[in-house]
């Protein structure tokens, strides 16, 4: 063997059943001509079919592949799309024992090429596309390259570039700019905010599942052995996260690999499951494995051809109608019919210009004599774009506004297809250029209390969340399994607890405190009783309050949050957006009647620029340069990092020299995905909250903290939280509060979908304030309610449950309101220490950070009484 070769290192071999039974094969066939829902042990069967079993399989998908195709208003038609591939770079920090895209430097060196092609590279190849009529750029990559190799992140170094990422980012923009070519970007395994850095630069993604036989990962004979990037959970939550971040996303099956009948079946159904949970997966790829000279598997066989089209037809089963289904064409050795009578509806992407460098082995068919070949078997060849017509129809939030130019260029718009007869020209790529203007129901936080909201729900409401009847699964399966497998407390258990939090919260067990969030009747007066001696010793009697002012900026957003009755979309009836002015005359307002804060958040509008965020908080402090700028959920943070470029810190320092003086701890809702996923599609997950308020914090910008239960959440997951609030709070001290939030459950997408409960009781309330205050001691010594949430009887109570402050009188809170909240949108100073009164506590106004008030403007905000003179009552 030659030195440089790989060690051939075969695949553990497959685990093979007996082959399914005669009556096994006809009940699985039937039950795929009579259209029933195959379960996994049934494809497993199908997936052996051959010869006239192979013939009965494939007239049954390429059925269910025709009705799909009539009812996306293309019957007979295939598609394709005309591309150039761009190999950026073949440096992987992976180890595929399959691969021959893959290569080292020193190889690199000796053939005279860079690690990475060079922007001058990029565009040659773009151009050149360009001009034979090519729309689509396909950038393949290997798997973030500097991990491993050090000459690649000198390379990276050298031309400026953080990652390999903000180069393909970077290349991306400059092909949209000076080719018109559409990226397609598969850089291998990216998480949720990679998602976010480069959805502005490209209409579509993909990564190959490739299988969800996690032993051909950990064992050391697997293809995949010693590739970080291709355990299967890494992957499965990449095309998760991809649906969340409403991504058009290709991936697909390798077969052939060492899988067996059964993990290729099960690699369907896990595709099956994303596709109908977040309807983002645009086309699903059966690709036949194809041994090749100078890798660990040259020795494998290929997989047959029979075997391929088994896998499409029972893939057409299992993934229905709707989804888009592809088979190289280069891969076939020219049997295009047996594939297309296999179901497929695609062939994917076809260049007249460049390799396949994945198989360089394997030319491209003309794509005349492809078009032929697809016409003998009865259907018409037609050109699509890189991202699909359904989510080039569907547009946002599928497709982001700085690309959607780039593509209704190439698009034709009656059918979503490319327009055959248009030749790609390069266009600014750009963040919108127009000022902030205003737009919309702008009075909205006036009229939420009089008028109200159009109606309880957004037009788009069974698209824009996912399929329900998924998370009604899921939620049944997971969330709420675990609810109802709680042990149940002893009373010997409660009287444990409460013995220990009255000598010493800090000492409670997890055990413990799980007892203590379900005490009920005098335990639970006993549990509030010593949160409320732990509050009178770390804070004393008073209570605190803010006069602030919020400010919604806009309500456009595409998120998908399914607890959100705020979001909307542009068209909507109560949708609006607020220009800069009218932004700095509210916070002027606010300061006339003794405000010493604005809070400013919004929806993630698609129109506006990462930017927009520093425009925000400079319009505000020119034009009242004492007031406070507590504004940016992390959310929001992340949106404006992503849309810039900059990193997470860089945006933070951005936003705090254009006056920013700290942010809101929203958006975190519960910080234990398993939650976060069932209560929003598409907002940040735990690990971008926290990086984000422990880099604000590392800058100087304290933050408040916060907790959203009462849904799909249970104590289980309160605890969680708190915990880790109160371990990022000993390695920041950044935190200025804990607030609690009970979900308002009257609006809210996800409760009248009937997946959430509505909203936590009286006892949960109670419990919750307590046990935030014990677990969060003595780290964060104040515990805010909110009267927006629980009216001021409510609040009231949560004083005598361990709470020390009532939030502020923001006079006006649309958040809320809009969800069903039926306590108002504001509170004079009066009414706050009326609800101080109540708990027979003293009040006092603070600032954000709960220092001292000056006296002039505790002078105004008495004056004024805390709330702006033009303010319409609360109707009943």
């Amino acid at each position: 063997m030659n030195a440089s070769e790989p060690e051939q290192t075969p695949a553990p071999a497959p685990v093979r059943p007996a082959a399914p039974t005669a009556s096994a094969m006809r009940r699985a066939l039937r039950r795929a001509r009579d259209g029933v829902a195959l379960d996994t042990g049934e494809a497993e069967v199908l997936l052996q079919a051959r010869g006239a079993d192979l013939t009965d399989l494939c007239a049954s998908a390429a059925r269910v592949r025709d009705a799909g195709l009539a009812e996306a208003g293309r019957p007979g038609v295939i598609t394709y799309s005309k591309k150039v591939f761009v190999p950026l770079t073949r440096l992987c920090r992976d180890r595929c024992h399959y691969c021959t895209f893959v290569t080292v430097p020193g190889k690199l060196r000796r053939a005279g090429e860079g690690m990475f092609l060079s922007p001058d590279e990029v565009l040659d190849i773009a151009r050149r596309g360009a001009a034979t009529g090519c729309k689509e750029a396909l950038f393949t990559l290997g798997d973030r390259p500097e991990d491993r190799w050090p000459e690649a992140r000198e390379w990276l170094d050298a031309h400026g570039y953080d990652d390999t990422l903000a180069y393909v980012r970077a290349m991306s923009v400059r092909v949209l700019e000076e080719t018109g070519l559409l990226p397609h970007l598969n850089p291998g395994v990216l998480s949720w905010t990679d998602l976010q850095r480069l959805k502005p630069v490209a209409p579509s993604m993909g990564m190959m599942l490739e299988t969800t036989a996690e032993r051909l990962w950990s064992d050391p004979s697997g293809p995949h052995h010693g590739s970080p990037d291709k355990e299967p959970r890494v992957r499965l939550r990449v095309l998760e996260d991809a649906g969340r971040s409403s991504v058009p996303f290709t991936t697909g099956i390798l077969i052939g690999i060492g899988e067996s009948y059964r993990e290729r079946a099960e690699s369907l159904f896990a595709i099956r499951r994303v596709s109908r949970a977040y309807r983002g997966v645009q086309e699903v790829i059966v690709q036949n494995f194809r041994a090749k000279p100078d890798t660990a598997m040259r020795g494998m066989p290929d997989a047959e051809l029979e075997e391929l089209a088994a896998a499409v037809a029972t893939a057409r089963l299992v993934l229905g109608p709707a989804v888009r289904l592809q088979a190289p064409p280069n891969l076939v050795d020219g049997e295009f019919a047996l594939l297309i009578g296999a179901g497929i509806d695609d062939w994917g992407g076809v260049s007249p210009l460049t390799p396949d460098h994945v198989n360089p082995e394997r030319p491209w068919p003309h794509i005349d004599d492809l078009a032929a070949r697809t016409a003998a078997a009865g259907f018409t060849l037609r050109e699509r774009l890189t991202v699909y017509p359904e989510y080039v129809q569907r547009g946002e939030p599928w497709l982001d506004p700085r690309i959607l130019p780039h593509v209704t260029a190439l698009a034709d718009p009656a059918t979503g297809l490319a327009r055959e007869d248009a030749r790609p020209v390069g266009l600014p790529w750009q963040e919108p250029e127009e000022p902030q203007t205003g737009s919309g129901r702008t009075e909205l936080h006036r009229e939420i209390d009089t008028v109200g909201r159009t109606g309880d729900r957004r037009a788009d409401f069974d698209e824009v969340y996912g399929d329900w009847q998924v998370l009604r699964e899921q939620v049944a399966a997971g969330v709420g399994a675990a609810a109802a497998g709680a042990p149940e407390r002893l009373p010997a258990d409660v009287r444990e607890a409460l013995a220990v939090a009255a000598d010493d919260p800090a000492r409670l067990t997890d055990d413990q405190a799980l007892a203590l969030f379900g005490a009920d009747g005098p335990a639970l007066d006993a549990l509030c009783s010593i949160a409320d001696a732990v509050r009178r010793d770390t804070v004393g009697d008073t209570v605190t309050y803010c006069v602030t002012r919020n400010i919604n900026f806009t309500n456009v957003c595409y998120t998908g949050c399914r607890f959100c009755a705020f979001a909307q979309r542009r068209t909507d009836a109560d949708a609006y957006t607020l220009s800069l002015e009218q932004v700095a005359e509210r916070a002027a307002q606010a300061w006339e009647v003794g405000a010493t804060e604005v809070c400013m958040q919004g929806g993630i509008h698609p129109d506006l620029p990462g930017t927009a965020y520093f425009d925000i908080a400079r319009a505000v402090k020119e034009r009242v340069p004492g007031i406070h700028v507590h504004a940016f959920s992390p959310m929001e943070v992340v949106n404006g990092a992503t849309r810039t470029g900059l990193s997470i810190r860089d945006w933070l320092q951005r936003a705090r020299e254009s006056g920013l003086d700290s942010i809101p701890g929203t958006a975190a809702e519960i910080l234990d995905d398993e939650v976060r996923w069932v209560l929003t599609k598409g907002k940040l997950p735990a690990s971008a909250w926290i990086e984000v308020v422990t880099t604000a914090h590392e800058l100087g910008l304290r933050s408040s903290s916060t907790m959203m239960y009462g849904h799909v959440d249970t104590p289980r997951h309160w605890l969680g939280h708190l915990r880790l609030l109160a371990e990022i709070q000993q390695r920041t001290g950044g935190f200025t509060e804990f607030v609690t939030l009970p979900f308002v459950h009257t609006n809210a997408p996800v409760y009248l979908a009937g997946v959430a409960r509505p909203g936590p009781t009286a006892r949960d309330n109670r419990a919750v304030t307590a046990m935030a205050r014990l677990l969060l001691h003595p780290h964060i010594p104040n515990i805010q309610t909110s009267w927006v949430k629980l009216g001021a009887d409510g609040a009231a109570e949560m004083l005598r449950s361990g709470a020390n402050d009532l939030g502020g009188t923001l006079m006006e809170e649309t958040i809320s309101r809009m969800a069903g909240s039926s306590w108002g949108s504001h509170k004079s100073v009066r009414d706050l220490e009326a609800i101080a009164e109540a708990a027979g506590r003293p009040a006092r106004q603070r600032t954000t950070t709960y220092g001292e008030v000056p006296a002039e403007r505790r002078a105004a905000a008495l004056a004024s009484d805390g709330h702006l003179p033009v303010l319409l009552p609360v109707l009943d």
